[in-house]
């Protein structure tokens, strides 16, 4: 295993986490425990789901699977 699909299942584990942060809920928690990084990196629908698709996107083109 090397260093890239290393870095690509973190980056896909973050992706994930942030999806179920946006989808189920728990964005309310985010807002209210992180209100500094939520204010710069909000926990929206659109931009969990587009970074889900650009991780997944990276590691095709990077060969991960």
């Amino acid at each position: 295993m090397d260093i890239y699909t290393i870095i690509f299942y973190l980056l896909l584990i973050d992706a994930v986490g942030a999806n179920i942060v946006a989808w189920f809920g728990f964005h309310k928690w985010y807002a209210g425990n992180f209100r500094i990084i939520s204010k710069y990196f909000p926990a929206t629908k659109g931009w969990t789901t587009y970074y889900l698709v650009l991780v997944l996107f990276i590691g095709h083109i990077a060969g991960v699977f």
